[in-house]
């Protein structure tokens, strides 16, 4: 495993192989931030076991977004663990396959047909809804921060004790390409310069996004502002029709 560095303790990514889902612990209760797709739900009962807790230690699941390489995994980890799902209401549409996509982000709905079709995709209700400025009593307390662009409904959640925030879908952190998503997956595009620019305004010490090579939260947050001042100095390619 790969060292984690500028993290609180309690906090375990879990890679899967499309994205990184985040466990939080805290005693005997854990919390999941997203599920992943393919792969995350056997790390996450290896984790939980290494952990020594049992599936009912999951006391919720936090959704960024419903798109396919985060909700993936969501009916089957809700029915094993018992644990409520939290998300924002907009994000239903994605999670049940139903979103309308237009232009371009067609590709995005085809992609994820496919995907529901090879990996006997089964959808799954939130159970509490959520919106900017939500205090979660989970972990020490995380706040919910609306951060639309990707999608409709996309959320990240900052812990105020750590000052960390985890992004979603904001950006992807890679060593060799720190980027925003590609535009065939953002359904509101116009909307990502205002929520790069509130995470900015936030300012957290820390940022850990769904994309990454490193668990390094010191890293991530450099690398976020600097494609922020690449980015915002120019414009945005902003329409989703291509």
């Amino acid at each position: 495993m790969r060292p984690l560095k500028n993290v609180p303790p309690g906090l375990y990514p879990i890679r899967g192989a499309m994205s990184v889902c985040h466990l939080l612990v805290e005693g005997d209760d854990a919390w999941l931030i997203d599920t992943g797709l393919f792969g995350e739900l056997a790390l996450v009962r290896a984790r939980l076991r290494r952990l020594g807790l049992s599936p009912q230690s999951i006391r919720g699941i936090l959704l960024t977004h419903g798109h396919l390489d985060h909700a993936g995994n969501l009916a089957a980890i809700k029915e094993w663990t018992g644990a409520p799902v939290y998300g924002h209401p907009d994000e239903q549409v994605h999670i049940d396959g139903r979103y309308p996509y237009e232009g371009i982000t067609r590709w995005c709905g085809r992609l994820e047909a496919a995907g529901r079709w090879a990996f006997r995709y089964r959808t799954a209700e939130i159970d509490e809804f959520i919106a900017d400025g939500d205090e979660l009593p989970f972990w020490g307390g995380l706040r919910v921060v609306h951060l639309p662009g990707h999608s409709e409904g996309h959320c990240g959640f900052y812990s105020t004790r750590h000052d960390l925030l985890f992004s979603g879908d904001l950006f992807a952190s890679y060593f060799f390409l720190i980027h925003l998503p590609p535009a065939i997956l953002n359904s509101r595009p116009e909307l990502i310069p205002g929520s790069l620019r509130k995470a900015l305004r936030l300012d957290p010490r820390w940022i850990l996004p769904n994309h990454y090579d490193l668990c390094d939260g010191e890293l991530h947050k450099r690398r976020f502002v600097e494609l922020c001042r690449k980015r915002l100095s120019r414009p945005l390619a902003l329409s989703p029709q291509g």
